[in-house]
């Protein structure tokens, strides 16, 4: 009997937790899915970050791999406010930069 009051008592305490970041989340002014989608996209752009550092010169698949993964991740940190990723702002800013690189020459080569 012990046993299942305190896993009642966990199961409580953990739903009262995820509800109080949803709210806090909310409270903040974002929405659920663009935090989540957040998420994702910080873990892409580490991938990104690395991949970026590793290769200079990639392939023409590779290039539009790294372009569509590298929009979602710019599409993603929109829509979330500055203060909540500036410890990933040099990883982003690179990122861009190797975004801008590969788009300007794509851009001479057509």
């Amino acid at each position: 009997m012990v046993i299942l009051l305190s896993i009642y008592i966990l199961i409580v305490i953990i739903v009262a937790l995820i509800l109080f970041a949803i709210a806090q989340i909310k409270l903040a002014g974002i929405k659920v899915k663009d935090f989540w989608s957040f998420i994702e996209a910080n873990q892409i752009l580490d991938k990104l970050y690395k991949f970026a550092k590793k290769y200079e010169r990639l392939t023409a698949q590779e290039q539009l791999i790294f372009l569509s993964e590298a929009e979602k991740v710019f599409d993603a940190f929109d829509k979330i406010p500055n203060m909540l990723w500036e410890d990933e702002y040099q990883k982003y800013m690179d990122v861009l930069d190797k975004y801008k690189n590969i788009k300007v020459a794509r851009w001479t080569q057509n």
